[in-house]
């Protein structure tokens, strides 16, 4: 593999969906007794790489994924969605609630975009804020593998962003799935981890 090299300013660290109501013991998820030790372990490792990249003057990006509620207060919850999670209720994923921030760990980011869909490009503002802020390389951590990252570094690849995605810096709900959604996201985005990432940064 080519030697990383960074160009911070224009450089994106996209958090995806690392937030409380998936990883805090008293999020939605924690409540319901559902989660995996490569996800809880996600925040730790990740906060050294979090400030590699504030110091190189890079961007931190986080995406939020979000529950809207109906005028009832009850969210609106996809078919798929409500089948797999049925735990998932009101106040859950809630706009501005801690639930929906990002966990503490790695806080706070400097764009922040919610999230309706598996793809944070997905009738979001992403893409404009993004290019407002002059960001055209992105590197890419977070949950889930096989989710919201793999949807989001696909329509990042349509858009010609240059493309990092932290195997070690992602986590699935399963490991299978993780090394599978890997060699899938290779064919369009150099794989790498976050101590080679961070050693470029500080280069």
């Amino acid at each position: 593999m080519a030697e990383l090299k960074f160009d911070a300013g224009r450089t994106g660290l996209m958090l995806v969906d690392l937030q409380n109501d998936f990883l805090h013991p008293d999020g939605a998820y924690g409540r319901a007794g559902v989660g995996d030790p490569a996800i809880a372990a996600l925040p730790r490792r990740l906060a050294p790489l979090v400030e590699t990249m504030r110091a190189a003057g890079g961007w931190i990006v986080s995406t939020h994924f979000t529950l809207v509620p109906g005028r009832d207060g009850e969210p609106f919850i996809s078919a798929h969605l409500r089948q797999l999670r049925p735990f998932l209720g009101r106040g859950d994923f809630l706009p501005g609630s801690f639930g929906q921030a990002l966990i503490e760990e790695l806080a706070p980011a400097d764009l922040a975009v919610e999230k309706v869909a598996f793809s944070a490009f997905y009738q979001s503002r992403l893409e404009f804020v993004l290019g407002r802020a002059g960001i055209d390389s992105l590197i890419f951590a977070g949950i889930v593998s096989n989710g919201g990252v793999a949807s989001t570094v696909r329509d990042a690849h349509v858009r010609d962003f240059s493309l990092v995605v932290l195997e070690d810096g992602c986590a699935a709900f399963g490991e299978e799935a993780h090394r599978h959604s890997m060699g899938s996201l290779s064919t369009i985005a150099t794989i790498s981890n976050c101590a080679e990432v961070q050693a470029a940064l500080q280069r």
